[in-house]
C-alpha cells in the first residue's frame, strides 16, 4: 500500500478499501474482524469460523509466516489448475524454487497442505466477507453482495470453486477433510441465514424460516456454480448471478409476487 494511503487511514481522512483490510490482515497475521472489532470471534456480519476451520500453527510474522504463506498459495493455485491428486510435494517445491525437504519443514504431507490450505482460504473468504459487508446496512444489499462475493468469477473465486468442488469429492472418504469442509459449509450458510434474520428484522425480507430459505439459496449457489465450473452449454457466471438475483428477488425480498 502506498505511504501516503497509509498514513492517511491511519489518521482518520480515508478508509481502507475492502481490498486493503483483507491484505493488512493476511500479512499481519490477524482476521479482518480482529483489525474492525478488536476479536477474531467478534460478533460481526457474517458468521464466525469454527475452531476447527482456523489455522493451526501459523506464526504472527516472521520469515517461517512468509514461508508458510507462499507454500499455501503456490499448493492452492497448483491444486485448483491441476487437480489434487495431480499435483505433487515436489510440484510446489518446484514452483517455488525449492526442495521436498523445505515443505515438509512445515507440512509432514500434502493432505496436511491441503487441509492448512482449506483453513487459510476459510479465513480468506471470512475476511473478504467481513471487510466488503460490514459497512452494509441494508440487508437486501448485504445479501446481493454476499452471493456476488460467491460467484466463480475468473481468478481467485473460480480458482477457489475449483478447489472446493474437489473437496466435496475428498470430504466422502476422507475424515478429516470431510470435518473441515462441514465445518466451512456450516459457517457460509449461517452467514446466509443471520444476513437473511437481519432482513426480516428490518422488514425488506419475508417472515418465512430463515434457515429454509438458507438451504434453498446455498443449493442453488452450489448447483448453478457447478454447472459453470463444468461447462454446462448456456451457463455462465451472467447466468448464475441473474437465475440468483430472480430467486432472492422473487422468494426472500418482501412485497414481491
Amino acid at each position: 500500500m502506498d505511504e501516503s494511503k497509509l498514513s492517511k487511514s491511519l489518521g482518520g481522512t480515508r478508509r481502507f478499501s475492502p481490498h486493503e483490510l483483507v491484505r493488512i490482515a493476511e500479512y499481519s497475521g490477524v482476521t479482518v474482524n480482529w483489525l474492525l472489532n478488536g476479536r477474531d470471534d467478534a460478533t460481526t456480519v457474517t458468521a464466525v469460523p469454527a475452531p476447527t476451520a482456523r489455522s493451526r500453527s501459523a506464526p504472527v510474522e516472521g520469515p517461517q509466516s512468509e514461508a508458510r504463506r507462499r507454500i499455501l498459495e503456490t499448493a492452492w493455485r497448483l491444486i485448483a489448475r491441476r487437480g489434487y491428486h495431480q499435483v505433487r510435494i515436489s510440484d510446489i517445491a518446484r514452483e517455488l524454487g525449492t526442495s521436498n525437504a523445505a515443505i515438509h519443514y512445515y507440512f509432514p504431507s500434502k493432505n496436511d497442505v491441503l487441509l492448512e490450505a482449506l483453513r487459510r482460504n476459510v479465513k480468506l473468504a471470512f475476511d473478504r466477507q467481513v471487510a466488503e459487508l460490514h459497512a452494509i446496512a441494508d440487508a437486501r444489499e448485504r445479501l446481493v453482495r454476499l452471493v456476488e462475493l460467491q460467484l466463480p468469477t475468473p481468478g481467485v473465486l473460480h480458482d477457489e470453486w475449483s478447489v472446493w468442488l474437489q473437496v466435496w469429492t475428498e470430504s466422502t472418504l476422507n475424515p478429516a477433510v470431510r470435518e473441515l469442509y462441514n465445518d466451512a459449509y456450516d459457517r457460509w450458510y449461517q452467514t446466509i441465514s443471520m444476513t437473511i434474520r437481519t432482513g426480516q428484522r428490518q422488514g425488506v425480507f419475508r417472515k418465512q424460516d430463515a434457515d429454509e430459505l438458507a438451504t434453498r439459496l446455498s443449493a442453488l449457489i452450489d448447483g448453478l456454480g457447478i454447472q459453470v465450473l463444468t461447462g454446462k452449454r448456456g451457463c455462465s457466471v451472467d447466468h448464475m448471478r441473474a437465475h440468483l438475483h430472480d430467486f432472492i428477488e422473487r422468494t426472500i425480498v418482501e412485497g414481491r409476487p
